[in-house]
């Protein structure tokens, strides 16, 4: 069975150091690159489309509100055209970049509130997913499993990538845990490898009171801002080959081929 690892990379903020990038991009598969609206600079998309080549890395574009002074997590109203254009710009500005390098961007997954956002509101999951269809319907929309954006995408027939969070809890009705609460995140890399193999296994999600939800997992994402980063995406990598999961980047996974 294929299985795909992907990491937020490239978020150099006041909030987010970028000093495990290099290591990471040892370890995952796939890298969701921040595009200067939230987080990152020209610097940093070049450092991890550069690094991410040269592992065999497939790169995606991290597109979220302008809102550097909250880390692209403050909610913010905007109208569809609106959308349409945050999604564009960012897009054009790492396929810029990574045209430098002879690299395309191949997947694209939305970051922060613009994200959950989308995960619950059924006309911006539809804005966002036309948005990255009429880009290139070859570009891998990497969604959370379950969610609005998964339905949204899959009414035009697009290449959908559904991931699950190793280092996040769910609620019963499949939304992560907000991280306002105590147990929202999985900080215990041997705890984040047992939840995610099973979760894998299973193709069904882990909620935090024992309920499991089926659906579909592609990939995996663990966030590269926790303290634990570095352990857990390396414990859940040795865990995964260990139980003969076959890692792959998202664009050369045979769902997409």
């Amino acid at each position: 069975m294929e299985i795909n690892i992907n990491c937020d990379l490239g978020e150099k903020s006041k909030f987010h150091s970028i000093e495990n990038d290099p290591e990471l991009l040892n370890i995952v598969n796939s890298a969701n690159i921040a595009c200067g609206y939230h987080a990152g600079d020209e610097d940093t998309m070049n450092m991890v489309i550069k690094i991410s080549k040269s592992n065999g890395v497939s790169i995606g574009a991290h597109p979220s509100f302008n809102d550097p002074e909250n880390f692209g997590r403050k909610r913010i109203k905007l109208s569809s055209s609106e959308i349409n254009k945050l999604i564009v710009d960012q897009y054009q500005i790492l396929q810029k970049i990574a045209e430098k390098h002879n690299e395309n961007v191949t997947h694209i997954k939305p970051h922060g509130a613009l994200n959950n956002m989308a995960c619950e509101d059924m006309e911006l999951a539809k804005t966002i997913a036309k948005t990255i269809n009429n880009i290139d319907k070859n570009i891998i929309f990497l969604v959370p499993t379950g969610s609005k954006m998964e339905i949204a995408a899959k009414k035009l027939n697009m290449k959908i990538a559904c991931e699950i969070f190793a280092d996040r809890n769910y609620e019963d009705d499949g939304n992560l845990v907000s991280r306002s609460k105590k147990h929202a995140l999985i900080t215990d890399p041997e705890i984040a490898k047992k939840h995610v193999l099973s979760m894998v296994k299973n193709q069904a999600l882990n909620c935090y009171s024992g309920k499991q939800i089926s659906c579909e997992i592609d990939s995996i994402c663990i966030h590269g801002d926790n303290i634990s980063s570095l352990d857990t995406a390396k414990s859940i990598k040795e865990n995964l080959l260990s139980n003969d999961l076959v890692l792959k980047p998202l664009n050369k996974m045979k769902k997409f081929n």
